[in-house]
């Protein structure tokens, strides 16, 4: 994923810094409070910046921050998790020790961005308990064909299309949507997705806390807590089966609770194999997918040794029962593509985003992100029989679900020096191929190039390019081979425009597929990185040695709009209508049989399109940042959409720090925005709750 998003302990405010007013910070002299900072940085920073792993800035690279940018990385950034639970006077004290400079927290104290202790377990009272009773448990057959109100995957149905059959809401009535009721999450890291079956949503939010609601009016109808033995992580959300709801956490466990009530069913510790020694680098991020009689969960793992994995989990139990690396082996197939070294030596390959399932085929699809450790990757070795391609980083593998065998795989961009990865979801559909329908897997990766390949072989079929960057030059029409622009090769020694940033044109919000007019919806957003000597705003990418610091997109800086949803037609395989705005789309993409499709933005602001042209049809200020997969969903004859609200993660923290700098450079002044993070679900009606 970005480059803040490789690991908890990150690099986040080493670029960009806000918040400056809410510190006092001094010239060196001597730092009061130092005691305490070192023992904090001992027990919470160490592990990761002595010596730094991937991504993270070093001890002398943390010594040379301002402290208003350590302050701001530990209460609104990156490092918030590690932050969990600190004081003001105790961040105050870390960055002091950090920087050598005295850092004082002022008299009203900082904002502090870390989770709040979670409430209470709350069981089902009677009420609940009867409105739960009413829920039926998600058989296959629902799982397979869900009915049109429920949204019960990650991307609603099994293809990961992001698409709403309900046509309650459409360009004629969306102007008419209004608040329906709002529901109050504590803070913290995480971009959710609710899943709403039979009238009751199923929410996980921070810190490792799940909840039934009652999806009309936001009750809760039960809640259940789970305290992990490290900081709470972000999380895209929960799958649901059985009568169960499977929950990642942040610790590397799985675990199932009752649907109709929260209780704890089973409870699997994801072990890690060698040579990883260490569970801090691994993290749950995405839902779990259900196929059959196993529960498939991907694992990313940072700079671990040995890199990440996909695990099948017996439904019944919890235990494992299959596991696919995704950094291949020495000795196995694609193991000589790493160069000649040793897989202790070879890392990255996490899996990021959540996967998709074709009944049909029979195979389960995922994106693999790349590997960060790209400076022994840039010269050949010289090793016989060795590549540079790094297997499976930048891929889709197709998997056999009940066995975790590898069936094919497709690598989108050997070799990525850019973390410009292409792990995010893979969207089914089918096409008019040659003549004949064909199914086909798709995904784009952060250059906003869109790979199509054939579902059953992985057979190379097209490519459409949103035009955000500058690295490929030129795709092979067979194969999809890139050509990437020998210009933009990563160099210490001069200074290269790389677009986009290494966040990504897109990132993990999810485009969206409607299969009635064959056209894919895209989040963009337009922003570049500056590649060359590691001096200045720079700092140090990975082993190559290359430094980097932000920098406009060309295009950005022409139109002052950073912001872009940009229609692509599969059927033409060609780009569609565009809209721009100045401020980047945050959320995922949904688009519905109504003609409507739905967007958030960093304004903050939830927007409402016409399918056929992008024309803008409604629009609501939102009080927070928009921080989720947006879902629409109906109980009787309503139909509602619903959005997460300020919870802060790596994605949102990266693209409103940039927004603000690029509004200011032209004289605007951007305000985070005061609201507390929430849910937020709007319906026609226009009666408004709030809980």
């Amino acid at each position: 994923m970005g480059l803040r998003q490789a690991v908890v302990c990150g690099v986040a405010g080493v670029l960009l810094a806000l918040g400056a007013g809410a510190v006092s910070v001094s010239q060196p002299a001597p730092a009061p409070g130092a005691g305490e900072g070192e023992a904090l940085y001992a027990a919470r920073c160490r592990m990761c910046h002595e010596p730094p792993v991937p991504r993270a800035p070093g001890r002398d690279q943390l010594r040379g921050m301002a402290g208003s940018q350590i302050v701001e990385a530990l209460t609104r950034g990156t490092m918030q998790p590690m932050a969990e639970g600190l004081s003001p006077a105790q961040i105050a004290s870390l960055a002091t020790y950090l920087t050598g400079r005295s850092v004082t927290a002022p008299e009203g104290g900082l904002r502090v961005g870390a989770a709040a202790p979670a409430p209470p377990d709350l069981k089902p009272d009677a009420t609940a308990a009867a409105r739960l009773g009413r829920m039926r448990p998600v058989s296959q057959a629902t799982l397979h064909a869900p009915a049109p109100g429920d949204w019960l995957h990650w991307g609603r149905t099994y293809d990961g299309q992001n698409f709403s059959p309900l046509t309650r809401i459409d360009r004629r009535t969306v102007a008419s949507l209004r608040p329906a009721w709002r529901l109050p999450l504590p803070a913290g890291p995480s971009m959710p997705t609710p899943l709403v079956h039979d009238g009751v949503m199923f929410l996980q939010t921070s810190p490792d806390t799940v909840m039934a609601l009652d999806a009309t009016t936001g009750a809760v109808l039960w809640r259940r807590s789970y305290k992990p033995s490290l900081p709470s992580s972000q999380k895209m959300g929960l799958a649901i089966a059985a009568g169960r709801v499977f929950v990642p956490t942040s610790d590397l466990h799985v675990i199932a609770l009752d649907a109709r009530t929260g209780e704890p069913v089973w409870d699997h510790e994801i072990a890690i194999a060698p040579p990883a020694t260490a569970r801090r680098p691994f993290n749950l991020r995405s839902a779990p997918l259900i196929v059959g009689d196993k529960v498939i969960q991907g694992v990313t793992a940072s700079g671990a040794p040995g890199g990440g994995f996909i695990v099948g989990l017996d439904i019944a139990t919890g235990r494992e029962v299959w596991r696919f690396h995704t950094i291949a082996r020495p000795g196995a197939p694609g193991g000589e593509s790493w160069n000649g070294l040793p897989l202790e030596r070879r890392s990255g390959g996490s899996v990021w985003q959540q996967g998709t399932y074709d009944p049909e085929l029979n195979l389960v699809y995922y994106g693999v992100g790349q590997t960060y450790d790209t400076g022994p990757l840039m010269k050949p070795s010289g090793a016989p029989g060795t590549t540079q391609d790094a297997l499976y980083t930048d891929s889709t593998v197709a998997l056999d679900p009940d066995t975790g065998k590898l069936v094919w795989h497709y690598q989108h961009l050997p070799n990525d020096q850019w973390d410009l990865d292409w792990s995010f979801e893979r969207q089914l559909a089918t096409l008019t191929i040659d003549g004949r329908p064909r199914r086909v897997v798709m995904n784009i990766g952060k250059m906003g190039v869109l790979d199509a390949l054939d579902a059953r072989t992985g057979v190379y079929l097209f490519s459409i390019d949103a035009g955000a960057q500058n690295v490929i030059s030129a795709i092979d029409p067979k194969t999809g081979a890139k050509t990437t622009d020998p210009a933009r090769w990563p160099d210490k020694t001069k200074s290269t425009l790389i677009c986009p940033n290494a966040t990504g044109a897109r990132n993990w919000p999810s485009t969206s597929v409607d299969p009635r007019s064959g056209k894919l919806y895209l989040p963009v957003t337009m922003w570049c990185l500056t590649f060359g000597p590691p001096t200045g705003p720079g700092f140090t990418l990975l082993s190559s040695g290359v430094g980097l610091s932000p920098a406009d997109h060309p295009e950005a800086s022409a139109s002052g709009k950073m912001g872009r949803l940009q229609a692509m037609d599969l059927r033409g395989r060609k780009l569609g209508w565009r809209q721009e705005f100045t401020a980047p789309i945050a959320s995922s993409v949904l688009a519905t049989a109504g003609g409507v499709v739905f967007a958030g933005d960093l304004q903050p602001a939830l927007n409402a399109f016409d399918d056929r042209d992008g024309r803008l049809l409604w629009r609501v200020p939102l009080d927070g940042y928009p921080s989720s997969t947006l879902v629409t969903y109906g109980v009787g004859d309503a139909q509602y959409v619903a959005v997460v609200v300020g919870l802060r993660n790596f994605h949102v923290n990266d693209l409103s720090r940039r927004y603000q700098v690029f509004q200011r450079a032209r004289g605007v002044a951007v305000e985070p925005p005061k609201g507390e993070p929430a849910i937020v679900v709007f319906a026609l009606d226009g009666r408004s709750r709030s809980r």
